[in-house]
This record gives C-alpha cells, sequence and structure tokens, in this order.
C-alpha cells in the first residue's frame, strides 16, 4: 500500500458538498446554542496525557492517539471534549460565578475497533453548564439539545437513562476496574448472551440478576414502572421518581412522542453520576447526541462543581440532513482579462464579485464559464463586454 495516496485508518477527507454540509450544520447548531446564552471557548488539540487519566475516572490508554513533546512528555490528542473544559474552568475560569454557560465546535480523536466503521477524527458541537444542579439545569441542557436536533429539520428522538442504576448495583458487586469496565460495555451493546456469561460467574447472584436486566429496560414511561418492581430492594425509587418529573416536564414541552427511556445507557465515559441521555435522527443508525451529569468531576481539578451537557457529531447530523436545501455559492460571472488589463480585471472583480479566469484565449473562458455553469461573462479591455451565456 502506497501510504503517500491514502489517509490513516478511521481518518477521511471531505469534499465540496460534504464540508458544506458539515459547515451548514456547524452553524445551525451555533446559532442555537447562541442564542440560549452559551458562551465558544477553544481548548488546545494537545492536552497531557494525565488530564484524562485519573483514579476516579480514566479513558482507556489504547483509545488514544499519544505521542511526546519536546521534553519527553506524554501528550495525547484529545479524546474527549468534556475534561479539557473541567480543566479550564477550575483554572482559567475559576473567578467565574456560576452558572457559566460554555459551548466547544472543536475536533475529538479517539482509536475506533478495527472495522467498526467508526471515524477516528470526529468533529463535535456541544455546550457544558456548570455550577448548577437540580431539574431546572438538567431540563435546560435537555431543551437545548431538542432546540438543536429541531433546528437540523430532520425527525429525531430522544433516549434518557440515569446513570445511578448501573453505579448503585455494579458498587454491590466484588469487581475490579476491568471488570466493572467489561461488563459496561456488554450492558451499552446490548450482548446479553456475553452479559449472562459474565454476571452468572459472581457471587452476589441477586445483585447479578438485577444488573442483568438493565439493557432490557427501554421503551415508555412503563419502564419506570417494571424498574421499581425490580429494583425495589435497592433504594432506586428516588431516580425513577425523578425521571418522572423529567419525562413530565418534557411532555409539556411537546416531546412525548419523540421520547423514550433507556436504563441500559451507560456510557462509555464513567465520569457520569446522574441523567444520561442519547438522541438520533432519521437516516442515522447510531446515536448523534449524547450528554449526562457528571457532578464530581470538576472537584479533580481543584474546583467542585456540578455540571450537566451534551455534545453532538457533526458529521453524523450533517448525513441525515441531506443535500435538497443545500445551496452552493456559485459565482454568477467569470471574469476574462485580454492581455495588459489583468490589473484592471482585478479592480472589477472587486466591485463585481466573480471568478477570475486564468485562460488566455477568449473561446477557452466561454467554455470555462459554461463547463462551471457561470451564467455570465465579463470581459476586460480597453472597454468591458458583459456576455450571457
Amino acid at each position: 500500500m502506497n501510504r503517500k495516496l491514502t489517509t490513516p485508518e478511521g481518518t477521511r477527507d471531505l469534499l465540496f458538498e460534504d464540508c458544506l454540509l458539515r459547515r451548514k450544520a456547524e452553524s445551525t447548531v451555533r446559532a442555537v446554542l447562541e442564542k440560549r446564552g452559551y458562551s465558544e471557548v477553544i481548548t488546545p488539540t494537545l492536552e497531557y496525557y494525565d488530564v484524562f487519566h485519573s483514579e476516579s475516572y480514566q479513558i482507556p490508554q489504547e483509545k488514544m492517539y499519544k505521542l511526546t513533546d519536546l521534553k519527553g512528555r506524554l501528550l495525547a490528542l484529545k479524546p474527549d471534549l468534556t475534561i479539557p473544559i473541567a480543566r479550564l474552568a477550575a483554572t482559567r475560569l475559576k473567578q467565574h460565578t456560576p452558572p457559566i454557560r460554555l459551548y466547544y465546535d472543536q475536533t475529538v480523536f479517539q482509536a475506533a475497533p478495527a472495522l467498526s466503521g467508526r471515524s477516528d477524527e470526529v468533529p463535535q458541537i456541544g455546550i457544558e453548564l456548570l455550577g448548577v444542579n437540580g431539574l431546572k439545569a438538567d431540563l435546560e441542557v435537555l431543551f437545548t439539545a431538542v432546540e438543536a436536533l429541531r433546528s437540523l429539520k430532520v425527525p429525531f428522538r430522544l433516549e434518557i437513562g440515569h446513570i445511578g442504576f448501573f453505579n448503585t448495583l455494579i458498587e454491590m458487586l466484588s469487581v475490579g476496574k476491568e471488570e466493572k469496565e467489561e461488563i459496561r460495555s456488554l450492558i451499552e451493546n446490548k450482548n446479553y448472551p456475553a452479559l449472562n456469561d459474565r454476571l452468572g460467574k459472581l457471587e452476589n447472584q441477586n445483585v447479578a440478576e438485577a444488573l442483568k436486566k438493565l439493557p432490557a429496560l427501554f421503551g415508555g414511561e412503563e419502564v419506570l414502572s417494571r424498574a421499581e418492581t425490580l429494583f425495589s430492594d435497592y433504594g432506586l425509587k428516588p431516580v425513577t421518581d425523578y425521571l418522572r418529573k423529567l419525562y413530565a416536564a418534557l411532555g409539556d414541552f411537546g416531546l412525548k412522542e419523540q421520547l423514550s427511556f433507556d436504563l441500559g445507557i451507560v456510557n462509555r465515559n464513567d465520569y457520569y453520576t446522574g441523567i444520561v441521555f442519547q438522541g438520533y435522527i432519521e437516516g442515522v443508525g447510531a446515536a448523534v447526541l449524547f450528554g449526562g451529569r457528571y457532578d464530581t468531576l470538576l472537584k479533580e481539578y481543584g474546583r467542585d462543581l456540578p455540571a450537566v451537557g451534551f455534545g453532538i457529531d457533526v458529521d453524523a447530523v450533517a448525513k441525515g440532513m441531506g443535500k435538497e436545501d443545500l445551496s452552493v455559492n456559485r459565482p454568477e460571472m467569470l471574469v476574462f482579462a485580454k492581455e495588459g488589463y489583468e490589473a484592471k480585471a482585478f479592480s472589477l472583480l472587486e466591485t463585481y464579485g466573480g471568478e477570475f479566469s486564468l485562460s488566455d484565449d477568449l473561446e477557452d473562458a466561454k467554455k470555462e464559464a459554461k463547463q462551471k455553469q457561470i451564467p455570465r461573462l465579463l470581459i476586460v479591455g480597453e472597454e468591458e463586454v458583459t456576455v450571457t451565456l
């Protein structure tokens, strides 16, 4: 394979309409976020590896692109956008009074499994609401997520869960970090046979049996009643009560048809502490929006603030938007300069706009205009002549 002619695995070139779709998706969502009072921040593409690796949470090192700086210190292309904002909030924004509303529009780099079809380089746009806990804050973020999806003018649906179910049950089992992440992955992927096999080997089978039920608990409001019955011995009724409040408020917002519950959302990032949610749009098989509450993450950086947010996969939503309403900005005029009149032609370009013809022959310039579907040709010499093609 000639590596000079290919892109690395998990990356791709974007051409023309794909670029326009990406920019349209970005500008559409950015307008929603700014209207809701969120201010943009940009964190470095390169971060120290330690930013993503701590005792209480960590992104698996095999998923990170790593390199060293000139002093031999380990760096990473950021595999997550929420964690650097937590660092930023605890340092540069330390004097800001909550609530702090931030948004980002950057790229995340995370190595995907071979042949998974997922990109390793994903442009994301999202928000973080820092410094406020409770129902109103969760609802603001959920409403903003809905408004962002609605702005794309494609059918969507939202699935909501709560990490409290998984965290409560897994803490009752004697498993290490690696085993915990293995179980998390099996639940997230709804791999029932492997999950049953893995949990069947544990000592506390009552809790293990309860945990096995999580990936099957998805659907309408009836899921919460089933959860109350299944988990009645584990003190999880406050969680189901809270989800009912969310459901009622979201229903008042006109979302009952687009809303469902999935208590098997346990997310790959283990810093979540409360609600977790995913958004889907028509035409895209995987989730395009991920979010949740993470009340302990900022404490890792020295500032104890609750937080909640979400991120949107820009290329995924661009794919779902389609190209029907895509407006391509084509020049209305091609400007052809006769020999010696190039400077004059450029001056006229500033006045009239259009594209400068690099052809030396007038007939070639006419062919160029037709090929590019440019309707008018301005011929610049001692006088200017406009030709409609």
